[in-house]
Formats: structure tokens, C-alpha cells, sequence
């Protein structure tokens, strides 16, 4: 089975609240990395919840290696253990994820819950420490560690199931440039090794570096686009009218003039007659 997840005219609605995803569909290949970008309230981190069996679709339907994900399906033995193991979502804020007292406990716990030997989660938790560069935190508590540290140790603790699918919301939120630079090269390097990679943001500096392909969610919740990266960061109009970027004004004395501005980490904005990496940061 090529494709690793079918999104068929899916929607969702939360109780009382108004539709937040609407007539979703597409597919992600085995090996892919692809990106969901849209402004704040668009849906995207709802479609990564979905994606990882969180929440279910109100109408329409999920399937994973051409298998329904339903509620009912992960409660079943064979189908629910593979998905858990298969499938591994990083949360935007870290400290939802973290909750044993150490690091190396929270590398074992999802191998734990495997019943795999002790001695296959000790060689785990050293190899995915060392891919890490985290070796050195693993008696420390997560609470005590940085934002880059806690987003490697979340990271880890997903990594030590060694699953096939990784589904990340706003990897690089809250890093600095260093601990971005980091992250971006190990996800590269996961996905050379096979790992198919999903992600949510709306850092489009970034966005080229993470992902080769882009799905856009517009504010109406429905798909805007799905291209390559380049096409889509070069469409402005399309950007501005899902509202990732808009006219910023600057005064140079008597003369006002307008660029588009990119919505990044940070507050970084691209001036449109820069290309890319030409960003000012207030």
C-alpha cells in the first residue's frame, strides 16, 4: 500500500460550535513530506488530531494503509496496536506531552506499554538519546528543561516506538534559530530514512525546508491548494487570500510603499524583492 492516509470529503465539528473543517480530501504516499499551512483558526492542528485518531471526522472518512481509522477500529487489538505504533504526533506545546519524572522515563514509557524486553527499551532509549543529543538530560526532569530541550525529549519519546508516520504540530514554534537549524536537519534525516512526515505550520521561511509539498486550508476550512512548496510561496495572491501574508506599509521619508509580509516564527517577515532569506525581524 502506497498511500499512507486517505482523506475522503471529510468535515468536523466540535459541539456547540461551528464547522472547523469542511470537504477535506487528499492523500499522503509512504515517504512523503507534507505540509498543512493556513492562518490561526483555519484547522489545520484539528486535521493533524484527526490524522492521528483523536478526534473523528463528522462526516466523511479517514483511512489509514486503505484501512477506515474509526474509533471503533483503534479498539480493536491488531488494527489499534499497529496504528499507535505506526503513527506518532508531536505536539505544538511539549508540556502536554511530558509527564513522567525523568527523561529516560519518558523515552521508555511508550516501549513499555509494548512489552518489549527491558533490554531492547535500554538499547531504545541510547540510540534515540544519541540521535537526539540529549544523552546528558536523561536523569533530569522535562519540567526543568528548556523549550528546545523539551521539544527534542517529545520528539525522542515518539522516536523510541520507531514509528513509520510522524505528525508534528509547529515543530519549530518557540525555537530559537540554533535549536531550529537542528531540528530541521534531523527531520530531514528521518525522512531519508523513510519516515513519512506530516506537519502543521504557518512559518513560511521555514516551510520550504520542512516539507515538498503543500497543502493550503483557507479560512472557509476547505483546501485552498495542494502543490509543491515553490508553486504555492510563489503564489502571493493566494497566500493574501488565505491571509498567510498581507500588505505590511513602511514610511522612507514622504514615500510610503507596501511589500507582502510573510507570517513566520518570530514576527521574521520577507520583503518580496529580497527572494528567499532576505527577512527583517522587529
Amino acid at each position: 500500500m502506497d498511500r499512507v492516509f486517505d482523506v475522503e470529503q471529510a468535515s468536523f465539528r466540535y459541539p456547540g460550535a461551528e464547522t472547523c473543517l469542511e470537504d477535506i480530501t487528499f492523500s499522503v504516499r509512504r515517504g512523503e513530506r507534507v505540509a498543512l499551512a493556513g492562518a490561526n483558526g483555519s484547522g489545520k492542528t484539528t486535521l493533524l488530531h484527526i490524522l492521528d485518531g483523536l478526534l473523528f471526522p463528522t462526516c466523511g472518512r479517514v483511512l489509514f494503509m486503505g484501512k477506515p481509522l474509526t474509533e471503533e477500529a483503534l479498539e480493536r487489538g491488531a488494527f489499534g496496536a499497529q496504528f499507535r505504533k505506526s503513527v506518532g504526533l508531536l505536539f505544538q506545546n511539549s508540556d502536554v506531552q511530558l509527564f513522567c519524572p525523568t527523561v529516560e522515563e519518558e523515552l521508555a514509557f511508550g516501549p513499555l506499554q509494548t512489552r518489549m524486553p527491558r533490554e531492547d527499551i535500554s538499547q531504545r532509549i541510547k540510540d534515540t538519546a544519541e540521535l537526539l543529543g540529549i544523552g546528558g538530560l536523561l536523569a533530569r526532569s522535562p519540567q526543568q528543561l528548556s523549550t528546545g530541550e523539551k521539544k527534542s525529549v517529545a520528539l525522542a519519546s515518539l522516536l523510541t516506538m520507531a514509528p513509520s508516520v510522524l505528525l508534528l504540530d509547529e515543530p519549530t514554534a518557540g525555537l530559537d534559530p540554533r535549536s531550529q537549524s537542528r531540528l530541521v536537519d534531523l527531520l530531514e534525516e528521518l525522512n531519508a530514512a523513510g519516515l513519512t512526515l506530516v506537519f502543521a505550520t504557518h512559518d513560511l521561511v521555514l516551510l520550504p525546508h520542512l516539507a515538498d509539498r503543500l497543502i493550503v486550508v483557507g479560512e472557509d476550512h476547505r483546501i485552498a491548494a495542494d502543490s509543491d512548496v515553490a508553486a504555492i510561496l510563489h503564489d502571493e495572491a493566494l497566500l493574501e487570500s488565505v491571509n498567510l501574508i498581507h500588505e505590511h506599509r513602511h514610511r522612507h521619508g514622504s514615500l510610503v510603499h507596501s511589500h507582502p509580509h510573510r507570517h513566520a516564527a518570530g514576527h521574521g517577515h520577507e520583503h518580496g524583492d529580497g527572494g528567499p532569506g532576505h527577512v527583517h525581524d522587529h
